[in-house]
């Protein structure tokens, strides 16, 4: 049974969640994309507060893509999932060859996502880092272990939907945890919505247009 219709539906429930953050200048919202960008739009629309994209993307195992040995950041900050790394003995040269993928990746989507914006300032802010699920949450680790070098005043990981053993990982890690659902068992973020289709590199930047309007005065 689907919990939400789809990610602006999704985003509308993690708002209500979220709104002592509302109408604050300290609050910046980092959305992971693609598929966080419009959960975490809706939630940025409601609050009125400031949004931008980090871009961390999963390190699939060679041959098996779905399932994460870790994820990779913009800045080159990796977290590797170390019992799946260890499980399927995987050497330290394919982990290197894939990351390195990836950042190519990476660098192609912020030009694609930012062009020549700047990066928002993360020092002193309070982020809140939204993504449409958390599965593994090998990315929202990276992502988390990232802004962690940047100073900010607070950490809040939200998501609409989380396996519960995940996000509980999540509370030692970060300084608040936001998860509006965690079935179980949870079979995967996309089983929780009516429409999970994918979000597309146009939507993105469309929203992240749509989003420099924002905080509204």
């Amino acid at each position: 049974m689907a919990l939400f219709k789809d990610r602006v539906d999704a985003g509308k429930k993690l708002a209500k969640e979220l709104s002592k953050y509302a109408n604050r200048s300290d609050v910046l919202i980092l959305a992971l994309p693609r598929g966080g960008v419009p959960v975490a739009f809706e939630v940025a629309k409601e609050l009125n507060v400031r949004m931008d994209v980090f871009i961390v993307r999963k390190l699939g195992v060679p041959g098996n893509e779905e399932l994460a040995m870790g994820a990779i950041s913009s800045d080159n900050i990796r977290v590797l999932n170390e019992d799946v790394v260890r499980s399927f003995q995987i050497p330290e040269r394919i982990i290197n060859m894939v990351s390195e993928n990836e950042l190519k990746e990476l660098e192609r989507r912020e030009r694609a996502y930012r062009g020549d914006r700047p990066k928002p300032e993360i020092s002193g802010s309070t982020v809140i880092l939204i993504d449409d699920g958390l599965a593994t949450g090998a990315t929202m680790r990276a992502a988390a272990a990232a802004i962690k070098t940047k100073n900010p005043a607070k950490i809040v990981v939200a998501v609409p939907t989380g396996a519960r053993d995940t996000c509980e990982l999540f509370v030692r890690e970060v300084d608040e945890v936001i998860c509006v659902a965690t079935p179980e068992p949870f079979y995967g973020v996309g089983a929780w919505y009516g429409n999970f289709s994918q979000t597309t590199d146009e939507e993105v930047c469309e929203l992240l247009d749509k989003a420099r309007a924002l905080p509204a005065r």
